[in-house]
């Protein structure tokens, strides 16, 4: 996994800050702050993320492709310009049946 940040104050066209990389998870971070984080993600075929639990609620929007992303057991499939919510303290696993990109927002206030 490769993890880059993105310079600030300057206009994103957001499905082309983050590129394909063959057989990896390609890790972008657009905003980083002890509140939560905003990051770009590439999956290409046959990647993913292993199963894990956060105890903060998760956005993801699909912004190119066709993932597949499993909350508690339960599968999701979710195409371009498609979004969920996984709860927090919801086990759950991200898929790339096939490639796409997905946009992963972590909000960590509001659990005090």
């Amino acid at each position: 996994m490769k993890n880059q940040e993105v310079d600030k104050a300057i206009g994103l066209i957001v499905v082309e800050i983050i590129e394909y990389i063959p057989n990896s998870v390609v890790i972008k971070t657009i905003i980083k702050k002890s509140t939560g984080n905003v990051s770009a993600m590439s999956f290409d075929t046959g990647e993913g993320l292993t199963e894990k639990t956060s105890p903060f609620d998760t956005f993801a929007q699909i912004i190119d492709g066709n993932a597949e992303i499993v909350i508690d057991g339960k599968s999701n499939f979710l195409k371009t310009g498609q979004a969920i919510v996984i709860p927090a303290h919801s086990s759950n696993i991200v898929k790339a049946n096939e490639r796409f990109k997905m946009i992963l927002t972590i909000i960590k206030s509001g659990y005090e």
